[in-house]
């Protein structure tokens, strides 16, 4: 029997099957700063709306298209290309917002996607109050999604990755976990997200009790929790008072 090649043993459509289930997630995320659109009566609600269908329906499309007699085994190889892609194709689709309503050409676009997605925190943006809410609250929202990562949100909602959670884990976070809590792993990712989750709602009602609004709190609060850094002012945090300072500077 003539032994496999490289390209032919890479399980390719489990990889491209999963890299749609991520598509979606994405999706689902950016119904957020479209709502945040029509509160606020913003003229870009249709783009915010476009986008997050073009990334849903072509996430869900590829899943569905990919789910036929898809093998389940995931080697190694598999692993590192499934996280490589889904951090570098969620910020293709992460910049649709921003082009869409023509706020930036592709390029910066994509630097401000990567900046936030990777909690780098760099921006281009010169004049960030001129910018529409809802663009500032999906720039603020990356960090949210990658402070933690999306590929452990993925391990923790999805318990049907059997044995390759660990190694997925291991590939996402910045921590190495030991094969021996592996029974434990679908526990712990989900316990890692709840405690981010509660921390942002904590960090939110707190930034709200020292006068700031529930969408700058967010805000700030999507940046802070992921170390991030932005802001939906010019001046960042120096234009609220020294009791939000100190929240944000404790969480």
């Amino acid at each position: 029997m003539p032994k496999k090649s490289f390209y032919t043993s890479l399980n390719i459509r489990l990889v491209i099957h999963l890299l749609g289930l991520i598509f979606a997630i994405e999706g689902l995320f950016l119904l957020l700063p479209f709502i945040v659109s029509v509160i606020y009566k913003e003229s870009i609600k249709t783009e915010f709306f476009l986008s997050f269908l073009i990334t849903f329906l072509f996430g869900g499309l590829v899943y569905l298209i990919t789910k036929k007699k898809v093998r389940k085994d995931f080697s190694r190889r598999e692993r590192f290309l499934l996280v490589s892609f889904a951090w570098l194709l969620i910020s293709l689709f992460g910049v649709l917002p921003f082009v869409l309503t023509k706020q930036m050409n592709f390029t910066d676009a994509f630097f401000e996607t990567v900046s936030g997605f990777t909690t780098t925190g760099a921006s281009i943006l010169t004049d960030i109050e001129s910018v529409p809410k809802s663009l500032l609250f999906w720039r603020s929202e990356t960090h949210w999604i990658g402070g933690m990562g999306i590929i452990v949100l993925f391990v923790a909602l999805f318990p049907f990755l059997k044995t390759s959670r660990m190694q997925l884990f291991n590939a996402e976070a910045s921590v190495v976990v030991e094969s021996k809590v592996f029974p434990k792993l679908l526990d712990i990712s989900r316990s890692i997200w709840l405690i981010y989750v509660g921390l942002t709602i904590i960090e939110t009602v707190m930034l709200m009790f020292g006068g700031m609004n529930l969408y700058d709190s967010l805000c700030h609060t999507f940046s802070t929790v992921a170390t991030g850094g932005f802001s939906t002012k010019n001046d960042s945090i120096a234009s609220f008072s020294p009791y939000i300072q100190y929240v944000i500077v404790f969480l």
